[in-house]
C-alpha cells in the first residue's frame, strides 16, 4: 500500500473528534464574530493552500468540520492524504455562505496542519532509511483523544504504526520486568493468557536480556538506547527470531546508523508528540 492509496478514517471516528472540536470552538453563543459582521446571504468561494513544502494528511476531519457546519457548502478536495505539496498548492476548494467556511475554518486547519506536520516529518525520516529494511513507526506519545488521526498522519507520511493501545498487542516494559520477577517470568506469564492473535515484545536493554527474551520466545523485542554498533551485535544474536525495534532518543541525525545496523522497526516518539504543524491558510474570494 502506498501513501497515496491509504483507507479513509472511520468516520465514526472523524466525526465525533471534529463535533468535539467544533463544540469547543463555537462555544455556548455561536462563531459571534462572524455572525455579526458578515451578512447571512453573503456567499464566497475559497480555498486552501500550502504556505510551506510538506506532505499532506487530515483531509477527512477537515472536509467534515465544513459540512458539520454546512451541509451545503461545496468541497472540492484537490489533493490526497500522502500527497506532497509545495507552497501555493491548493488542496481543497470550497464554495457557499461566507459565514459557514469562516466559522468552520479554524477546526479544519487545526486537524490538517497537525496531521500534515506529522506526515511531513514522517515521510522526512522515511526517506532517510530508505536505503536501508528498516521502518519508521510510531508510538503512543499522542495528544489524548486524537491518537488515530496522528497515527493516520504518521502513515500518510509513509510511516508504520505500532499498537494503538494497551489492548492490541503486549509490549513487556522494564516496570513490567522488575515486577514480574525478570524477562523470561515476564514472558511466560504474557504467553500463559495471551491469545493466538496477540504478539509479545519485550523491552531489552542488554545484549543478555535480549538473549533471555529470545530464549523464552518473545516474538519481537525492542532493543532501548543501544547504540548502533550494539543494535547491530543485537541483529547478529538475533539471526532472524524475532523483529527487532530500535528505540531511544532516535533523531533526524541518528536514524540512518540506527538503521544500518540491520534492525527491522525505529520507533520515534516525537513524531506524534513533538512535530511542528505545517504552516496552510485559507484564503477567501467573494462569490455571487
Amino acid at each position: 500500500m502506498t501513501k497515496t492509496s491509504l483507507p479513509p478514517m472511520p468516520r465514526l471516528i472523524v466525526e465525533r473528534a471534529v463535533r468535539n472540536a467544533l463544540e469547543e470552538d463555537i462555544g455556548r453563543a455561536g462563531d459571534i464574530t462572524t455572525d455579526y459582521v458578515v451578512p447571512a446571504e453573503t456567499r464566497a468561494q475559497a480555498r486552501i493552500a500550502a504556505r510551506a513544502s510538506g506532505v499532506v494528511s487530515g483531509l477527512d476531519a477537515a472536509r467534515a468540520a465544513f459540512r458539520m457546519v454546512d451541509p451545503e457548502l461545496m468541497i472540492g478536495i484537490e489533493r490526497r492524504d500522502g500527497d506532497a505539496i509545495e507552497p501555493g498548492d491548493t488542496i481543497c476548494h470550497l464554495d457557499g455562505k461566507a459565514r459557514s467556511i469562516l466559522t468552520g475554518e479554524r477546526v479544519a486547519l487545526n486537524f490538517l496542519g497537525h496531521m500534515s506536520g506529522i506526515a511531513t516529518a514522517a515521510d522526512g525520516m522515511a526517506k532517510l532509511i530508505a536505503h536501508t529494511k528498516a521502518k519508521v513507526t510510531c508510538t503512543r506519545k499522542t495528544t489524548p483523544g486524537l491518537r488515530a488521526f496522528e497515527k493516520h498522519a504518521v502513515r500518510s507520511g509513509g510511516g508504520a504504526n505500532h499498537r494503538f493501545g494497551l489492548d492490541d498487542g503486549l509490549l513487556i516494559k522494564d516496570n513490567h520486568i522488575a515486577v514480574a520477577g525478570g524477562v523470561t517470568a515476564a514472558i511466560d506469564a504474557a504467553k500463559s493468557q495471551a491469545g493466538h492473535m496477540v504478539k509479545i515484545e519485550c523491552e531489552v536493554d542488554t545484549l543478555e536480556q535480549l538473549a533471555e527474551a529470545l530464549e523464552a520466545g518473545a516474538e519481537a523485542i525492542l532493543l532501548d538506547n543501544m547504540p548502533p554498533a550494539v543494535l547491530a551485535e543485537a541483529v547478529a544474536i538475533n539471526d532472524g527470531r524475532a523483529t527487532l525495534e530500535a528505540s531511544g532518543g532516535i533523531t533526524a541525525e541518528t536514524i540512518a546508523a540506527v538503521a544500518e545496523s540491520g534492525v527491522d522497526l525505529i520507533s520515534v516518539g516525537w513524531l506524534t508528540h513533538s512535530a511542528p504543524s505545517l504552516d496552510l491558510g485559507l484564503d477567501i474570494d467573494f462569490g455571487d
